[in-house]
């Protein structure tokens, strides 16, 4: 279920907000549907105990930082 990344962060306080990136309309319905996925204390529990971090590791790794330049 692809939903339920997008349903867990707003678990995390109403100044969260999932912004996902997609280029296919498809994935678009998918996330539009996030909205009613409901998890539950034991769903969230559960998440916390996989990845207490809140995720499993940087999006790009460490050496290609390094490149990348902010405004």
């Amino acid at each position: 279920m692809p939903q339920r990344p997008l349903a867990w962060l707003p678990a995390h306080g109403e100044d969260v907000a999932p912004i996902p990136g997609t280029r296919s309309t498809k994935r678009i319905e998918e996330n539009a549907d996030a909205v009613d996925v409901q998890l539950s204390a034991a769903d969230l529990a559960r998440i916390t105990e996989i990845l207490p971090h809140g995720s499993a590791g940087s999006r790009y790794p460490a050496a290609m930082l390094s490149s990348f330049t902010t405004d």
